[in-house]
């Protein structure tokens, strides 16, 4: 039975065994008697600290206890004492290399940055010069109209600054090991003491410049809280609302699953309509919710690493299976809309035509009729419902009919009923326009039109609808009641329906449909200041009368009442 220690190591606690405790000071006390006095106690802070992140990562969990074996596998990737000799022999023969990899990080550097080191530590991590990533970055201003500026801002909050010697490394992907943390230690050394004997001592310590320094760094460290507050901000938002719609999306995609094979489920019915391919609906929500909710699960993740500096980032073999698994989902969700725009890509059309046997000088009454079994009122409008008819059978029911006006050379009027349905090929249109089903009858001089038209289910939803075109010819008189303005879709400036009214009869001229008896004194169509019958204009007299002119295109009617 071993005794276990306790130890703090970089800020870091640890549970160790005894032998490995010992172990572990002796690794220590060679270290110190290697250094020289100068950055000792930096060199060795370091160290500490790359050696509990080395342990931090062995460990499983946080109740195991350190023990020999994690301590020799330490001391095989930091190297004994022995092996390293930063002096300038040493330097010219080179580093020793134990053979570890370190794996490159993000940070900031500060040393070498102009503004952050944002540019530095970008070129850092691609291994090219600054001098680059600052040209780019000052072409993307222009480029973007200065948007890049806020990109610029947001990369310095969200990057960290490469501050102990071991994130220095990391940012240059330098192993992290006992040589290359003294090499590192002793170069910011010397680089102070050089930058201490080139001061020009004759030009400092004078009060301006101590009240400017003291000065700019209350500004940045202002700015600096206010940046760091807003991050933190943002993580906060970033992290509640991705784990809502998470959340959302996990609840979604498990009633999909569930209630997928529900043939009898209310909703069921719209998603398989539109279901060209006949794809399993499953199959649809599970490449959807990976699409969606795999990025956003990065945000959230993205949204956690601003709040928490310590977190722990997800291995790479979980980023790489994460990216597959979306890679797939985003070209199965490609493909399938492929196919259902595909299933869809042609239209196609029926047309009926009958002649309308109108005597000279008769007037056509033109109407529309609902269905009682569907609909109880003529007036009310879907765009498409799925239902049942009278024998049970399910059906398409829509009030896709469109209704137009129109002028022919012939002496007859008659109608053209166009059925129209979309489809893969022209072909497959057509033969689904033909399985719509509409009616319509002509009684002596009554149109009677269909305001609806059904289809049956299995035909799934086509953008199915109807076209009527009623062709008149020159001098044919026509009363349509208040039922066609809901679906009269002629151009205006060719026949101009009067709405709200049943009583105003139409003639087909040569350059369009004229009002036969559309009045301004009509109070249910009466329009503000101008009409078909003219423009009227109220002047009210300086004295005791009021003076009414009426202007017309064939008169003048000027009328004077008393005003009192």
């Amino acid at each position: 039975m071993n005794k276990t220690v306790s130890i703090n190591l970089g800020g870091l606690f640890f549970h160790i065994d005894e032998d490995a405790y010992q172990k572990l000071n002796r690794y220590f006390d060679a270290i110190k008697r290697s250094l020289s006095p100068d950055g000792k106690d930096e060199i060795m802070n370091d160290i500490e600290g790359r050696i509990a992140e080395l342990l931090l990562e062995k460990l499983k969990n946080d109740k195991q206890v350190v023990g020999l074996r994690e301590i020799d596998e330490v001391i095989a990737v930091m190297g004994q004492p022995e092996d390293y000799r930063i002096d300038e022999e040493a330097a010219a023969a080179g580093s020793f290399n134990t053979g570890y990899i370190t794996v490159k990080k993000f940070y900031r550097d500060g040393d070498r940055g102009m503004i952050a080191g944002v540019c530095a530590g970008i070129a850092h991590y691609f291994r090219i010069d600054p001098l680059w990533i600052r040209i780019i970055f000052i072409l993307s201003l222009l480029l973007s109209f200065g948007t890049s500026v806020f990109v610029y801002i947001l990369l310095w909050i969200l990057i960290p600054k490469a501050i102990t010697t071991t994130e220095k490394l990391e940012m240059t992907g330098e192993p992290i090991n006992i040589s290359n943390i003294e090499k590192k230690v002793r170069e910011e050394i010397s680089g102070i003491s050089e930058k201490l004997n080139n001061v020009d001592y004759n030009k400092l310590g004078t009060t301006a410049r101590n009240g400017a320094e003291k000065i700019g760094n209350t500004i940045g460290d202002v700015f600096s809280f206010i940046f760091k507050a807003i991050a933190k901000v943002v993580g906060a938002f970033i992290v509640i609302l991705s784990a809502i719609t998470l959340g959302s999306m996990v609840i979604g995609l498990f009633v999909l699953l569930f209630s997928s094979t529900m043939t009898e489920a209310t909703w069921y019915p719209y998603m398989n309509i539109f279901n060209y391919t006949d794809t399993p609906l499953w199959i649809v929500g599970i490449a959807g919710f990976c699409a969606i909710a795999i990025p956003i699960f990065f945000l959230f993740m993205l949204g956690l690493k601003i709040l928490v500096n310590n977190l722990r980032p997800i291995g790479s073999i979980t980023g790489y299976t994460f990216l597959g698994i979306w890679i797939l989902s985003v070209a199965s969700l490609i493909y399938i809309g492929m196919r259902q725009a595909s299933e869809v890509s042609s239209e196609s059309k029926t047309i009926r035509k009958e002649v309308i046997n109108l005597a000279q000088n008769d007037t056509l009454y033109i109407n529309f009729r609902n269905n009682d079994y569907f609909s109880k009122d003529v007036d009310r409008k879907t765009e498409v419902r799925f239902t049942q008819d009278s024998t049970g059978n399910h059906i398409l029911y829509s009030n896709s009919v469109s209704f137009y006006v129109m002028k022919t050379d012939g002496t007859s009027p008659y109608i053209q009923v166009e059925k129209l349905a979309l489809g893969s090929t022209m072909d497959e249109a057509r033969q689904r326009a033909e399985k719509i089903n509409y009616g319509f009858k002509i009684e002596g001089n009554r149109l009677i039109l269909d305001n609806y038209l059904l289809s049956d289910i299995k035909n799934k939803y086509r953008n199915q609808r109807v076209e009527i075109y009623l062709y008149l010819p020159n001098g044919t008189y026509f009363k349509p009641d208040s039922s066609v303005q809901l679906y009269d879709e002629t151009d205006n400036s060719f026949f101009d329906l009067w709405f709200n009214s049943d009583k105003y009869t139409y003639r087909m001229e040569d350059t369009g449909v004229k009002c036969l008896n559309c009045s301004l004194e009509d109070p249910e169509n009466k329009r503000e200041g101008s009409g078909p019958g003219g423009e009227t204009i109220n002047v009210t007299g300086s004295r005791t009368e009021n003076v009414d002119i009426k202007i017309s295109k064939d008169s003048l009617k000027i009328k004077a009442t008393s005003a009192n």
